[in-house]
């Protein structure tokens, strides 16, 4: 039976960690006076990222957007780079703030990520990197990406900002590509309030990236980079390590979010679910669901305002478009992106986080199945 709800129920919640705790973290702080500049909480949470996430190398950053277009300055990419339209916007600014030229590669229909039997005819010799997207969790197909970046001698460095704690073939998502950037901000799977990181196994990049994050100041008397200010605080690390002790329990209540989903929605003709790769340990970021208007009684549009008469914020997510935003329409050339936009017009992002009631759960499914 359906229930009416008094409060708004969003399409994702910050996780938090208890107040004490979070409070202990940080009284440190205010007995050393140190607030940011790779303090104490910051150098730990490095070190305590390079374990969880199975990689060699991290660097954080105030946010994940300044991490990945600090990253694409510091490996010095030139021309064009190839990437996906259905993605957030700032993976495009991110390149276009380096004066690089976007070229947008459609995705494929199984998973939502770069369609790597396009990629290979969007090459040209002005391309210089590929930075293909982690969509939902869902990873890329690293193989043939590395293959065809060696095959021309690119770079790879994913945004990996739905990726966090994914592990493919047993490996952590981040050990991919030249570098990934991981997005902390406080609507992702793990948080530290706004965060990034870059993880990589090129001890120069980081070194690089440690410069630009300050300014590209390397001393006292040395300032030879044109940098940003793009250094993690010390309250934001304090976070990040706090959150850092409960992600893994979060992510088994996010699945229990997921599976309740697939339970109740799954007979439902005309909706296509969000299925996990089997080679792929999840973190069940995101709820997608595709609604075929021609099988399901409502279109995306429909269901997205149905639910909103619920007090039910779904989002649509990516919609629209990179390439048809306002400020990239008929700017780039790009490939042919129709099943991009296809399914850029019919997805919906359900409410979706650890804390979320079974019970709100089972009350959108049966708005949905009723449609009214």
């Amino acid at each position: 039976m359906e229930r009416e709800w008094n409060q708004k129920i969003l399409v994702t919640r910050s996780s938090m960690p208890p107040f004490e705790e979070y409070v202990e973290a940080i009284r440190p702080i205010w007995e050393s006076a140190w607030l940011t500049n790779m303090g104490v909480n910051h150098k730990k949470l490095e070190e305590e990222l390079r374990d969880y996430l199975s990689v060699p190398e991290v660097s954080l950053f105030t946010n994940g957007h300044m991490a990945l277009e600090l990253c694409i300055q510091a490996m010095g990419l030139e021309g064009e780079v190839i990437t996906t339209p259905f993605t957030f916007v700032s993976t495009v600014h991110a390149i276009v703030r380096n004066n690089l030229t976007p070229v947008f590669c459609d995705i494929n229909e199984r998973d939502y990520t770069i369609d790597v039997d396009k990629l290979e005819d969007l090459i040209t010799d002005k391309t210089s990197a590929i930075v293909p997207v982690h969509v939902y969790g869902h990873i890329c197909d690293v193989e043939r990406i590395e293959e065809i970046a060696k095959k021309h001698k690119l770079k790879v460095i994913y945004d990996a900002a739905h990726a966090f704690g994914v592990r493919y073939k047993g490996m952590g998502v981040g050990s991919f590509g030249d570098a990934s950037m991981f997005s902390f901000h406080a609507t992702k799977v793990y948080n530290t309030i706004e965060g990034g990181a870059i993880a990589t196994d090129d001890k120069d990049l980081i070194k690089k990236l440690y410069s630009l994050k300050n300014f590209g100041i390397k001393s006292e008397v040395l300032i030879d980079d044109v940098g940003a200010n793009a250094k993690m605080n010390e309250f934001a690390a304090a976070m990040g390590l706090c959150n850092l002790l409960h992600v893994d329990d979060e992510i088994k209540k996010r699945e229990k979010v997921y599976k309740r989903y697939m339970e109740k929605l799954s007979d439902i003709d005309g909706l296509i679910l969000d299925r996990v790769n089997e080679d792929t340990k999840p973190n069940y970021a995101y709820f997608p669901v595709i609604f075929d208007e021609s099988r399901y009684k409502l279109n995306r549009d429909q269901v997205y305002e149905l639910l909103k008469t619920h007090n039910i914020f779904s989002r649509k997510y990516f919609y629209p478009l990179i390439n048809e935003t306002e400020c990239y329409k008929g700017r780039y050339e790009h490939g042919d992106t129709q099943v991009a936009k296809r399914i850029s017009e019919r997805v919906l992002t359900l409410p979706m986080y650890a804390g979320l009631d079974l019970e709100i759960v089972d009350n959108i499914c049966e708005i949905i199945r009723r449609g009214e």
